[in-house]
């Protein structure tokens, strides 16, 4: 080994010769006597100005016998050979790990004893390396020497302008001798060779995860640390990494620097870049070993893995609920803080999530970016569109444990689960009345508030759903885009189609717990309920009276208000209700759709029917409380109780007399208008009641129906 004999008494460094030593303390007394004629740069030694000049005279007069590869000085083509024998004849006594080159080993040696013996003036911070603290100078000074020629970006270092040079020249040097990948740089092809070896050799000291690379290391360390050194000037927003950071600058300045070469879309971020590319060459080289799905992305694949082995590593700290994903840890907190830090710039509605503000900016712009490749649907959210393809492909991918059904939607699913543990976690404030699911509890909340945020562009009626503005909406475009595969009717809406189904199978999956009667839609089981239990829970807020149904309720308040909005189109009479004026309508028709099966008489309406099966079976379910008197209608009781009331609720507007009955009214008024709505067919004498008509017209066939039995 060559004896040193001279020491640096600054650093202690031996040299074998006093002219390397002078030289050397010239680095600590900063005197650098050599200087470039041409950039004026300073030297501390003759050779590295010469080296120096090189660059500018670009004379690489050191070749490779080898590769033919040329270089500046000797030294760097003689570390090159090395890369061409692999030869590494200097070790390290501690690890054991070669190198090419001495001064390779040397700051390699400082990894062990973790010395840093340059340091910065400026912030005190330490480097193992020189190139590593001038660089580090360059941050403070700004000063960014190297230009490209091409795009002219500066740069700080040499060696960053020519990482940087072979992004146009589309250079990649170094090649992966497993999967042949190439790589800009050497550090990247290392990295990427972990992937291979699965070799992580950075360690936490906390948790003792692993890591392949350094940075990764760094950014863990500070979730244990809670350290955010990087803070956004614009917001003040506190970042853990560098260039996290940088992404989020973008978001301020919306710069775009990446670009797609297929379709120009512009992207603040490379990673993003590199993804979007894959939906070109619908490249997915991340697969599940489980399902075997594909993924675009390495994280996606992680966040899947998750759904398998049920894993939830992020915790929130105040309700401890566990989540897969960090950003649903990050959206679930702000349910306890309540913050919504977007917000639209066309109405100011808050969001707590970036995204659910851009699906809402959708709702302004009316785009619908998304699309069935199937029937041409389009859809402003790509989590709309999966779900509506479901539709086409039947695919139900959740499925209950306890009753193996299966869902197309999580949501769906999450709803069922509560049927069977009954777990209704939304309650209202004003009733607390419980909601299994958030969005019934929503809807519930508009009942108190009478909110209808939504408007039909035609008649401008407000609704408190979005889905009964699209069912109303289609009574003005008249569709019904719904339609039964065995008579081909057509209905209006979804559920108007699934009961007309059950007519055709006789399904009845609604049964009575009390009397065991099936039904065949769940709102007809649930008024039937009412008349086991007497609940009558819709009530007029002008006479107090109770009904079981709401449409009940609806037709009564007419009563008080005297509307009739709807009108037969043959003589212009008006019905306070839809099902009346059907009636009505059959009378124009003469359509008589409901028969008796045992005389085979044909009447207008289904109730009609079955008042008149009670007089071939005798059949009186209606009895009296008071005399225990028996009647075949429930409207007869009604007006017999009125006899031991003595009540009278219907009165004449004219001369102000009071009826026990609706009927009894109709006819005396006729007294004021002279109406005689009833013709004698053959004399055409009209009447003002139907049973006078039919006295009168026993007279032309001289019917005569009593007999005297003396």
């Amino acid at each position: 080994m060559k004896e040193k004999p001279y020491s640096c008494y600054v650093c202690y460094k031996a040299f074998s010769t006093k002219g390397n030593l002078d030289e050397h303390l010239q680095s600590h007394i900063n005197k650098k006597p050599f200087s470039c004629v041409i950039c004026h740069k300073d030297f501390f030694q003759k050779h590295h100005l010469n080296n120096h000049f090189r660059i500018h005279s670009n004379e690489k007069r050191f070749s490779c016998d080898v590769c033919h590869r040329n270089f500046s000085q000797k030294g760097n083509l003689n570390r090159h050979l090395q890369s061409h024998t692999n030869e590494k004849p200097f070790s390290c006594d501690v690890c054991h790990k070669g190198f090419p080159d001495q001064s390779i080993l040397n700051i390699h040696l400082w990894t062990h004893t973790n010395e840093k013996p340059f340091s910065c003036d400026v912030c005190h911070k330490g480097f193992s390396q020189l190139g590593n603290l001038k660089r580090h100078l360059q941050t403070h000074t700004n000063e960014k020497p190297f230009s490209c020629d091409l795009c002219h970006k500066d740069f700080s270092d040499q060696s960053n302008l020519n990482v940087h040079l072979r992004i146009h020249t589309n250079e990649k040097p170094f090649s992966c001798d497993m999967c042949h990948k190439d790589f800009f740089r050497k550090n990247h092809l290392n990295q990427h060779l972990r992937t291979h070896t699965k070799e992580k050799p950075f360690s936490c000291d906390v948790c003792h995860k692993g890591f392949s690379q350094k940075c990764n290391l760094n950014v863990h360390l500070q979730i244990h640390t809670n350290e955010k050194p990087f803070s956004c000037d614009v917001c003040h927003k506190d970042f853990s990494d560098r260039r996290n950071l940088n992404r989020h600058l973008r978001t301020h300045t919306n710069e775009k620097p990446f670009s797609c070469d297929l379709c120009h879309k512009g992207f603040s971020d490379q990673s993003n870049l590199k993804v979007h590319l894959q939906i070109h060459t619908n490249e997915k080289p991340f697969s599940c070993n489980v399902c075997h799905k594909d993924f675009l992305q390495k994280n996606n694949l992680n966040r899947h893995l998750r759904s398998h082995t049920n894993e939830k590593p992020f915790s929130c700290d105040v309700c401890h609920k566990g989540f897969s994903r960090k950003n649903n840890l990050n959206q679930h907190l702000r349910t306890h803080t309540n913050e919504k830090p977007f917000s639209c710039d066309v109405c100011h509605k808050s969001f707590s999530q970036k995204s659910s503000l851009n699906r809402h900016l959708r709702t302004h712009t009316n785009e619908k970016p998304f699309s069935c490749d199937v029937c041409h649907k389009s859809f402003s959210d790509k989590s709309h569109l999966n779900r509506h393809l479901r539709t086409h492909t039947n695919e139900k991918p959740f499925s209950c444990d306890t009753c193996h059904k299966g869902f197309s939607r999580k949501s769906h699913l999450n709803h069922h689960l509560r049927t069977h543990t009954n777990e209704k976690p939304f309650s209202c404030d004003v009733c607390h009345r419980g909601f299994s699911d958030k969005s019934s509890f929503k809807r519930h909340l508009r009942t108190h508030t009478n909110e209808k945020p939504f408007f039909c562009d035609v008649c401008h009626r407000g609704f408190s759903r979005k889905s009964h503005l699209n069912r109303h909406l289609r009574t003005h475009t008249n569709e019904k885009p719904f339609s039964c595969d065995v008579c081909h009717k057509s209905f209006s809406q979804k559920s108007h189609l699934n009961p007309h189904l059950r007519t055709h199978t006789n399904e009845k999956p609604f049964s009575c717990d009390v009397c065991h009667r099936g039904f065949s839609e769940k709102s007809n089981f649930n008024r039937h309920l009412r008349t086991h239990t007497n609940e009558k829970p819709f009530s007029c807020d002008v006479c107090q009276k109770a009904f079981a149904q709401k449409d009940n309720l609806n037709r009564h308040l007419r009563t008080h208000t005297n509307e009739k909005p709807f009108s037969c189109d043959f003589c212009n009479k008006g019905f306070s209700d839809q099902c009346n004026l059907n009636v009505h309508l059959r009378i124009h028709t003469n359509k008589k759709p409901f028969s008796c099966d045992i005389c085979h008489k044909d009447f207008f309406r289904k109730s009609h029917l079955n008042w008149h099966l009670r007089t071939h079976t005798n059949e009186k379910p209606f009895a009296c409380d008071v005399c225990h008197k028996v009647f075949s209608q429930k409207g007869n009781l009604n007006r017999h109780l009125r006899t031991h009331t003595n009540d009278k609720p219907f009165s004449c507007d004219l001369c102000h007399k009071d009826f026990s009955d609706l009927s009894n009214l109709n006819v005396h008024l006729r007294t004021h208008t002279n109406e005689k709505p009833f013709s004698c067919d053959v004399c055409h004498k009209g009447f003002s009641q139907k049973g006078n008509l039919n006295k009168h017209f026993r007279n032309h066939t001289n019917e005569k129906f009593f007999c005297c039995e003396v």
